[in-house]
């Protein structure tokens, strides 16, 4: 995992394809200082209309790492680094470099402890969700965990009608 300090982190590419260097928002959200705007920011940088970049990459083991030591970041840990993995699958973003699978894949490992651990703690919809997301994509199930972690109800309901007549045959 690159420390904070690391030089290359001002190399790295965000959601924009710019440069953008995002351990200002990670060490705030690791000091609880401005949460929700260093989410935002992070939201907006790591993440563009299904655009991702190195940064977005290096990031994920960071976020992973802030949830189970520092703050608890519920779904938004979950939602976020899901839309990352999501969409490193899109074939215009850049693939992870081997200078960081390791640790990438090791986060992905923690994802899964993690969430199954707050899943026991889960009580609304979007945290459940966000957290089944996750866990799909944990395992490997990139079109499942596509489908969690990115459809709203109503899409859900429209499709179990349509493939299974939801509506008129179950309760």
């Amino acid at each position: 995992m690159l420390g904070y300090d690391d030089p290359i982190w001002k190399e790295l590419k965000g959601g924009y394809k710019v440069l953008y260097n995002p351990t200002v928002a990670l060490q705030k959200l690791e000091n609880g200082i401005s949460m929700s705007e260093a989410l935002d920011e992070l939201w907006q940088e790591l993440y563009h209309q299904g655009d991702v970049g190195v940064a977005s990459y290096a990031s994920v083991p960071q976020l992973v790492r802030i949830h189970r030591e520092k703050q608890n970041l519920g779904w938004n840990i979950y939602t976020l680094v899901s839309a990352i993995e999501i969409e490193r699958h899109r074939k215009t973003n850049p693939n992870i470099p081997i200078w960081l699978e390791l640790s990438y894949r090791k986060a992905w490992t923690e994802i899964l402890d993690l969430g199954l651990s707050d899943l026991r703690e889960a009580n609304d919809e979007i945290t459940t969700r966000a957290i089944l997301g996750a866990l799909a994509l944990s395992k490997g199930l990139i079109k499942f965990g596509a489908l969690i972690s990115t459809f709203e109800e109503s899409e859900i309901d429209k499709f179990l009608n349509e493939s299974m007549a939801w509506s008129d045959l179950y309760r």
